[in-house]
């Protein structure tokens, strides 16, 4: 297995410990779910790179490296749904879970066709992105629950009602930007005659 397969490989097992400490009640474990989170960010941009500049991308690594990411980010979000002290709602995990499942088809559609479905910019952007905003509200869990920081009631609940939700906002519509995108470019692989 070469290199970019082993980091991919990592992020996918970075995972369930992410979860782990998003969820037991351990002294920093924000702060550690955090340093997790961000070590398979950092895998995500490195196999790719790795694979590309060593001519080292293989089936493998073609089909992990979008789920890998897929599941983390869709862990993140879903762990930040269920925690009251974030202010996220369901509908922007239902939005950017359908545009995952919708990439994902029409990949699966294009290798049907023999047609590499390439990440374009839009596609980098919103996992970028995605993932920062991930990192800055677990920092900001950290440094509320984690260091027990007494921010004045006015500064927390603009972040908790403003930034948080206008972040996870940016993410879902820089989704739906990325994924009409795709659905444009390959909307000729999907006919209704087959």
């Amino acid at each position: 297995m070469n290199l970019p397969n082993k980091l991919t490989l990592l992020r996918v097992v970075l995972i369930p410990f992410f979860l782990l400490f998003m969820y037991i009640n351990v002294p920093f474990h924000y702060g550690i779910a955090l340093v997790i989170f961000a070590a398979a960010s950092i895998t995500d941009a490195l196999d790719g790179k790795i694979a590309r500049s060593r001519n080292l991308v293989t089936n493998f690594g073609k089909f992990l490296d979008p789920l890998a990411d897929k599941v983390l980010v869709l862990a993140a979000l879903t762990v930040f749904v269920e925690l009251p002290c974030v202010k996220m709602g369901a509908i922007p995990l239902i939005i950017i879970s359908a545009r995952e499942f919708m990439v994902s088809g029409l990949r699966l559609l294009a290798a049907n066709s023999g047609v590499v479905v390439a990440a374009g910019i839009w596609g980098k952007l919103k996992t970028a992105f995605t993932m920062v905003a991930i990192i800055a509200i677990l920092f900001w869990l950290c440094l509320c629950f984690d260091f027990n920081i007494g921010f004045p009631d006015a500064f927390r609940s603009a972040v908790d009602n403003i930034l948080v939700p206008v972040l996870v906002w940016i993410s879902t519509i820089l989704t739906v930007i990325s994924g009409g995108v795709y659905l444009k470019g390959y909307w000729h692989l999907i006919d209704s005659d087959k």
